[in-house]
């Protein structure tokens, strides 16, 4: 029951920071700058995404509450601790992607959530493997979107001067 207490905090809590960041700036077929951008024949259609990200957070939520409930678990801190860590960067890429139209450093960025939600994912299997099968798909999509990042900036050399940034807010 203990953990099903923690799910119906966390994985509320991921949804609406995760649906916040991707309000925070238009994205998608909404940002005339990414509708300019030349994509790899591999970028999947634009509806993909919230169902993928929505599925994702969900996941990800589950597997926080998991180790939330785990209360005296060896490295429980240290898997907390980093999965705010790439929570807190993942947050972060949509608006330096899609707002500031930063490709090259949103893809460091996304470098970084990837090597630290693998550091998440394994701190959580030391605890709960349940927890760490549940990042799994959210490791995957961190490392497709990661050749989708990289391609587009290399189809896109002068993506930053595209198109002028836009600084209107998508949050109702």
């Amino acid at each position: 029951m203990a953990f099903l207490r923690w799910a119906v905090v966390t994985v509320p809590l991921v949804l609406l920071l995760g649906f916040a960041s991707g309000r925070s700036v238009p994205a998608g077929s909404d940002n005339l700058w990414y509708v300019a951008l030349t994509k790899p024949p591999l970028t999947p259609p634009g509806w993909v995404f919230p169902v993928a990200w929505t599925t994702l957070y969900i996941l990800m939520g589950l597997a926080l509450a998991m180790i939330l409930h785990a209360r005296g678990a060896k490295g429980r801190g240290v898997a907390i601790g980093l999965f705010v860590a790439q929570f807190a960067l993942n947050l972060c890429w949509t608006p330096l992607f899609f707002g500031a139209h930063r490709v090259t450093l949103a893809l460091i960025v996304l470098l970084a959530i990837l090597a630290l939600a693998i550091a998440t994912t394994v701190a959580f299997a030391r605890i709960r493997r349940g927890a760490a099968w549940l990042m799994l798909p959210y490791l995957v999509w961190l490392s497709f979107a990661g050749v989708l990042n990289w391609r587009i900036g290399q189809l896109n050399p002068d993506a930053e001067s595209l198109v002028p940034r836009t600084q209107t807010s998508q949050m109702l």
